[in-house]
């Protein structure tokens, strides 16, 4: 019996690797998303309409640590339009959350006891542009896209996980190259290149989650998210809570009426 159940469980590694070498490129890149769509929680991640992201932000500049805050980020996502930012965040820092940047699909401000400041063009141009190259916000609102492609480029070992890699490019362009475990399913590392305007070069930008844990309704997310720009530690977000679905409003995500417009930064 023993001996037959090993000859049962080869044979189905077998027709396994047979159907993948079957599979054409993009035919893989699009089974390994869907993968790592059903992971997070599946259509329970496809409904997350808002989340809360509770810890501490650490900030750096040449690999050393040039900023730590507690921070609150709050999101809520629109209805989704092709190739534009369907998303609203706002990012509070400290114990009384007195220092906000709001991200919205019209720009973007600092807040503070000062005044509504807008942010640099260029600022808020990287943000949009890093935001629709996210995966976890890929995989939650661009799915559908007309124009989104998803190319295997196999599979390999990073940090001793196997991993699966796939291309993503969308209508204009826009590309990112996602690492998703090969157990867990789970996207772990993404990376892409931006062009510096002022230096004439281009930046690298890695992303890295770890830590997920499930959150609500069978939702997963990661609590640790890890940047870095051409090798060099940029920016940590550690959560110590996520919640979901949570009726966030307009109104956090709006101007204060009463809050005095500045000049925008330079």
């Amino acid at each position: 019996m023993k001996a037959a159940a090993c000859r049962f469980s080869v044979a189905l590694v077998w027709l396994a690797a047979i159907a993948m070498a079957a599979e054409s490129h993009e035919e893989r890149g699009k089974r390994v998303v869907k993968e790592a769509l059903q992971a997070l929680g599946g259509d329970a991640y496809l409904k997350m309409e808002d989340r809360v992201e509770n810890g501490r932000a650490y900030s750096f500049y040449r690999e050393q640590l040039s900023g730590l805050s507690l921070a609150k980020i709050y999101t809520r996502y629109l209805v989704p339009a092709p190739g534009q930012l369907s998303v609203r965040e706002r990012e509070a820092f400290g114990k009384g959350e007195y220092d906000v940047v709001l991200f919205t699909e019209m720009g973007a401000w600092e807040l503070t006891f000062r005044g509504a400041r807008p942010l640099t063009d260029l600022r808020y141009a990287q943000y949009k542009d890093s935001t629709l190259r996210n995966i976890l916000y890929i995989l939650r609102a661009r799915l559908d896209e007309p124009g989104m492609i998803f190319y295997s480029q196999g599979s390999d070992v990073m940090d001793n996980v196997p991993v699966e890699i796939v291309d993503i490019t969308d209508a204009d362009n826009r590309a990112v190259t996602v690492y998703f475990s090969q157990t867990t399913k789970l996207p772990i590392r993404q990376k892409f290149r931006r062009r510096n305007e002022e230096l004439k070069d281009w930046d690298e930008e890695v992303s890295l989650f770890t830590k997920y844990r499930d959150v609500s309704g069978g939702v997963k997310w990661p609590f640790d998210i890890h940047r870095e720009r051409n090798g060099e530690k940029v920016y940590e977000m550690f959560s110590d809570t996520v919640e979901m679905n949570k009726g966030l409003t307009d109104d956090l995500f709006t101007l204060p009426a009463s809050l005095k417009l500045l000049p925008k930064a330079k």
